[in-house]
C-alpha cells in the first residue's frame, strides 16, 4: 500500500491533508482515484493512519481517516549513521538501505582520506537528492518518519555532535580487535538510548581521527575479522543494532 508523510498539522480528527509533490505523485504518477485507500504517517512514531481518499483538487487531496495503527514501527533507540563521504553514489545506497534497517539520522563527513570534496553548490544539490532518497525509502519500508539528512560536517564538527548528543557512541576501525567487547556494547544499549556509528569512507579513518574520537569517548570496535567496504559497514552494524532493538 502506498504510504505517505505530512506534518502533524495537516491531520485532523477525520480529515488528513496532503499537499506538496505528493499531490502530483498520487494524481498523475500513481493515477489514483477516490475510494482508494492509502497509509500516511505524520512524524509521530508510533501512530500511522490507514485513510481513504475522498477528493483530489490540483494542489490538495484530502483523505478520510478509516483507522489508527498505534503499534509504532521505529526502533527503540535512535541510530545516527555518520558516514565519510564516499566516492560516485555510494551514499545514495547507503541511505536507502539504512533506512530500511532502522536508521533515524544521517551525518555526511568530510574526511581526512575522503576523495570526494564538495563546494557549497554540489553539496546543496547533493543534499536535495539524499534527502528525497530517505523519504522515498522511508514510504518504501513504511517507517513512521522521515530520517533525516544533515548538511556536510567536518570529522571534529562530526566527534563533537556525537559526544554531546548520543549515550552511545563507536566507530568500527581495522586495527580494533576483541569481538566480544563488540558484542558487549551492543548488549548494554536500553532501549530509548541514542546511538552514534562513525564509518569511514574508501580509505578508512586516519589514525589521528581515530586518536580525536577515542579522546572524545567514541570507542573503537571491530566487525569481525574481514575488511568491509565502506557501504558494507554501516550496514552490518545497523542490521546488528536492528536485530538488537527490534520490539524492546
Amino acid at each position: 500500500m502506498n504510504h505517505f508523510f505530512v506534518t502533524p498539522d495537516a491531520v485532523g480528527e477525520e480529515l488528513i491533508r496532503i499537499t506538496g509533490s505528493d499531490v502530483n505523485h498520487i494524481r498523475n504518477v500513481l493515477r489514483m482515484r477516490t475510494g482508494e485507500q492509502i497509509t500516511v504517517s505524520c512524524g509521530e512514531e508510533a501512530v500511522k493512519y490507514r485513510c481513504e481518499l475522498e477528493s483530489l483538487s490540483e494542489d490538495t487531496i484530502t483523505a478520510r481517516i478509516l483507522w489508527v495503527q498505534e503499534e509504532g514501527v521505529e526502533l527503540s533507540s535512535r541510530i545516527c549513521l555518520f558516514q565519510g563521504l564516499p566516492k560516485a553514489d555510494k551514499m545514495e545506497w547507503i541511505i536507502q538501505k539504512n533506512v530500511e534497517l532502522g536508521v533515524s539520522a544521517f551525518v555526511p563527513m568530510q574526511t581526512r582520506r575522503a576523495v570526494v570534496k564538495l563546494d557549497a553548490k554540489k553539496e546543496d544539490s547533493k543534499l536535495k537528492r539524499w534527502r528525497a532518497i530517505s523519504e522515498s525509502a522511508a514510504k518504501q519500508s513504511g517507517r513512521g518518519c522521515i530520517p533525516e539528512v544533515h548538511s556536510v560536517m567536518t570529522f571534529a564538527q562530526a566527534v563533537k555532535m556525537a559526544a554531546e548528543q548520543f549515550d552511545h557512541c563507536m566507530i568500527p576501525y581495522e586495527l580494533a580487535k576483541d569481538m566480544q567487547a563488540t558484542r558487549k556494547i551492543l548488549d548494554d544499549i536500553r532501549p530509548g538510548e541514542s546511538v552514534a556509528v562513525f564509518i569511514g569512507p574508501e580509505g578508512g579513518f586516519a589514525p589521528e581521527e581515530v586518536a580525536l574520537a577515542k579522546e572524545a569517548g567514541i570507542i573503537p570496535v571491530t566487525l569481525g575479522r574481514r575488511i568491509l567496504r565502506t557501504e558494507t559497514a554501516g550496514m552490518a552494524l545497523a542490521a546488528a543494532l536492528m536485530f538488537r532493538l527490534e520490539g524492546m
